[in-house]
């Protein structure tokens, strides 16, 4: 019986998929309370920062701390790029779902990596994140208060998935695979299209 949960939370899960079609509603909005609540109307915003909360506190130990915010801060770097027309990015929208298909696996297998390549890994990925987030500010006249409040949301999903990592590795491990193989299943739908972002 218990063996046979997880799978089954996890099929529930994927046949939920597509009705989270939208990654990103599209709703522009202004100040910090919006640029709080922005990365949780994404959902590969979303997954990609827990499972990076989660993936770290869980196989980091006492540096855990230095995943987060290696992707807190090329999340804002990549915002910046993004914003002033740094650099182009190409195929952003291809790597933020490919960063949930790599996240959710590292999570789910519970693959410990050197804090520099775990470093290395997350904030590669954040800067295409926080690059989508950067290009899509001029258009919606966001400013400095949105983009330090998208910033807080981000350290705030990382605190809440490594809160949750360290809660099932002591009660419910099985937990670790199941929202590492959403946020997989998450990121595969994306790259084929079953959602779009």
């Amino acid at each position: 019986m218990h063996r046979t949960l997880p799978r089954r939370l996890i099929v529930t899960a994927a046949a939920l998929l597509p009705a989270m079609a939208m990654a990103h509603p599209g709703q522009c909005g202004h100040g910090f309370v919006s640029g709080i609540a922005h990365p949780f109307t994404g959902i590969d915003h979303l997954l990609a920062m827990a499972a990076v909360g989660w993936w770290s506190a869980t196989t980091q130990e006492r540096r855990w701390w230095m995943v987060p915010l290696a992707f807190a801060s090329c999340t804002l770097l990549g915002a910046l790029i993004g914003l002033n027309g740094l650099l182009q990015l190409p195929a952003s929208e291809t790597m933020i779902a490919l960063s949930l298909v790599v996240l959710g696996a590292l999570l789910m297998g519970k693959l410990r990596l050197p804090t520099a390549a775990a470093c290395g890994i997350a904030g590669t990925f954040a800067l295409f994140h926080g690059y989508a987030h950067g290009v899509e500010m001029p258009a919606c006249g966001m400013g400095e208060q949105w983009l330090a409040g998208m910033v807080t949301a981000t350290a705030l999903l990382h605190l809440g998935g490594a809160l949750a990592g360290r809660l099932a590795a002591r009660h419910a491990d099985w937990a670790r695979r199941l929202a590492g193989g959403v946020t997989v299943l998450t990121g595969v739908a994306l790259l084929t299209g079953v959602i779009s972002a």
